[in-house]
């Protein structure tokens, strides 16, 4: 009970670390789905623009020290949740013979997932040209 209280406290933690960084890489690709002078372009440009005006805060901080902050407790916990959980190293053999098994259709499913992911990119280009 206490470990779950602990993982989810984690969880939670990483989630706030990598949020600055998620929030740059979205305003980097909104930014270019339409001209500048339009929401949420203009508003994503101001974010992008904040974060290359202050490097030491923008890029050292929130960009590299909090994803490798993230990076570093995940495994960590990872590791830890690896070591003294049986259950969850029978669920991982399980998922990867299952996986092994329809490996396949995952590929199937992955192509097609690609696929509509660009055709949707193409349409966004395509409608705000």
């Amino acid at each position: 009970m206490i470990m779950n209280t602990i993982r989810r406290a984690i969880a939670a933690t990483e989630i706030l670390l990598i949020f600055p960084a998620v929030l740059f890489m979205t305003a980097l690709f909104v930014r270019n789905l339409q001209p500048q002078q339009y929401e949420p372009a203009h508003t994503a440009e101001g974010i992008v623009s904040w974060y290359s005006l202050r490097p030491h805060v923008g890029l050292w901080i929130l960009l590299i020290a909090l994803p490798l902050a993230v990076l570093v407790i995940g495994c960590a916990t990872l590791l830890r949740s690896w070591n003294d959980d049986v259950e969850l190293r029978q669920a991982s053999r399980q998922t990867l013979s299952a996986i092994r098994a329809h490996l396949a259709t995952l590929f199937v499913a992955a192509a097609t997932l690609t696929a509509g992911v660009i055709l949707a990119i193409v349409a966004m280009h395509v409608l705000t040209d």
